[in-house]
């Protein structure tokens, strides 16, 4: 278990203390209505995490708690729809200054990682969420399938901010 937890925390602060020099600094949106945002949003794709690699029907929920923070639940099932479904818990908190936009998010304590919202459905259909390294990126919508040519358009978009086109990979989502 020790082994596990180290590697895990190993790989995320390599993930998000990784920058990289020849891109300028990621933009976020303006500003998050954050009881806007609250609620379930599907993983259409996304540069995975080790935890998320072969993530079916991923879902990520977010609750704002009373002390300003928010729960971030995420559910999906292990390399198949039928696979063995998966629970992550962790907790979000807004960086002061950045309108909701720059959340830190942790795991467990004492780890917490940078999170930005680069865009944003004026609607609050879908999100785009993504560390500033550009090493982890999240496109999420409200509803399980996503039109294929506004998905594209998404991707284009970050491929031409910086993340590799190479890493992006759609997340099988299959629901009644």
């Amino acid at each position: 278990m020790l082994k596990k937890l180290l590697f895990i925390t190993t790989s995320f602060v390599t993930a998000a203390c990784t920058t990289t020099k020849e891109l300028p600094p990621l933009d976020k949106v303006a500003t998050v209505d954050l009881k806007r945002f609250m609620g379930d949003w599907y993983v259409i794709a996304n540069i995975p995490t080790f935890v998320e690699k072969g993530a079916h029907n991923a879902i990520e929920h977010y609750d704002l708690k009373d002390d300003g923070t928010v729960a971030i639940r995420f559910t999906y099932y292990k390399d198949a729809f039928d696979g063995p479904l998966k629970t992550y818990n962790m907790t979000g908190k807004m960086v002061s200054g950045t309108n909701n936009a720059e959340w830190k998010v942790s795991p467990f304590w004492p780890l917490s990682f940078p999170y930005y919202t680069v865009e944003l459905d004026p609607d609050y259909s879908w999100v785009v969420v993504a560390t500033p390294n550009r090493g982890y990126l999240w496109i999420m919508a409200r509803k399980p399938q996503m039109d294929e040519t506004l998905l594209k358009a998404i991707t284009d978009r970050m491929i031409a901010r910086g993340f590799k086109a190479s890493e992006i990979e759609r997340v099988p989502q299959k629901w009644p």
